[in-house]
């Protein structure tokens, strides 16, 4: 049984512990909360341009006239988004894990393999399994930067033009709300317009609930309702007759089409920032309950070693003045 000083000791390492688990929950809480900040400045963007693009599919525009035909895989393009540190649960070992299987099944395939890793984590994890990396983008998953997703959406669709790469995925975390982060798999090329834009948008920006269970506890209450990225419902009805479309609309739609593209890869930066702080808010309070209840349960036993401990000199104290 360990003695007092050995329990007192290990009581104040947990209180300093629980202190550090404790600060990180509430500076990830506040980073989350930029992160949906900066969702919800993208939303409207990105609501325009759907809106765009689906009155002209719904007029019977050929979208495949915009884009680049499939074609035999031989080289494939993978985006993969991560978080240059740790401390975030299950986030970056579920993405690694992802990325291995989809690798190992291209390769399986005899396909050939690239990455564009954004974080230091996928790096590294490139850099073991002896990937070929077409740079370095560690800054993006701390600071998500708008220019930087163009630059690499237009390198992309430049290589799919040359046929430099064939088919090009995208995998991140699509964020639905602090205790729930979706690890998702999409394909940027070639790319099927009226697939890409029924995915997932909904996505709860207002709260910061730890936990599934609370979220969908309030949202069955009424006082919680997850934001739909501000989509409507209704479906999208074809351009009037009276508008012109200079200079015709399949060439705005091919102007259209990469904007999309560039906004996909954005907006899945986006969403794998806010999951992360996300994640890491989750794993912090975990950490932070475990801390109390550890604290707990050493508490309870240093109380009864203490009173152990006064029962024995007691006894002593009468034990000699009985011999007496």
């Amino acid at each position: 049984m360990p003695s007092l000083k050995e329990i007192k000791n290990r009581i104040a390492s947990v209180q300093s512990t629980r202190k550090i688990t404790s600060a990180m929950k509430m500076v990830a809480s506040s980073k989350l909360h930029h992160a949906q900040q900066m969702i919800e400045n993208m939303l409207p963007y990105e609501n325009l341009l759907e809106s765009i693009l689906k009155s002209f599919l719904a007029a019977d525009v050929d979208a495949r006239g915009a884009l680049v035909e499939s074609r035999e895989v031989k080289k494939v393009s993978l985006i993969v988004f991560a978080s240059n540190s740790s401390l975030c649960g299950g986030f970056n070992a579920n993405v690694l894990k992802m990325m291995q299987h989809t690798v190992e099944d291209y390769q399986a395939k005899g396909i050939e393999v690239s990455i564009y890793p954004v974080g230091r984590k996928v790096a590294e994890k490139v850099a073991k399994l002896g990937i070929k990396s077409e740079g370095n983008f560690n800054t993006l998953a701390d600071k998500p930067n708008s220019a930087d997703c163009v630059k690499i959406g237009q390198e992309l669709a430049e290589k799919y033009v040359k046929g430099e790469t064939d088919k090009v995925d995208i995998i991140y975390h699509h964020f639905k709300s602090a205790g729930s982060q979706i690890l998702t798999k999409k394909v940027l090329y070639p790319i099927d317009i009226e697939e890409a834009m029924n995915y997932d948008h909904t996505r709860d920006l207002t709260h910061q609930l730890a936990t599934g269970d609370a979220a969908e506890y309030l949202e069955q209450q009424g006082g919680h309702k997850a934001l739909d990225g501000t989509h409507s419902a209704s479906k999208a009805k074809p351009l009037n007759d009276n508008f012109i479309v200079e200079p015709d609309m399949q060439t705005v739609l091919n102007a259209l089409v990469p904007r999309y593209v560039n906004l996909m890869i954005y907006t899945a930066l986006l969403d794998s920032n806010a999951s992360e702080h996300a994640a890491r808010m989750v794993a912090m309070q975990t950490a932070t309950d475990n801390a109390d209840e550890l604290l707990r349960i050493l508490n309870l036993q240093y109380n009864k070693s203490r009173q152990q401990a006064i029962t024995n000199e007691l006894l002593d104290i009468v034990g000699g003045s009985v011999n007496n």
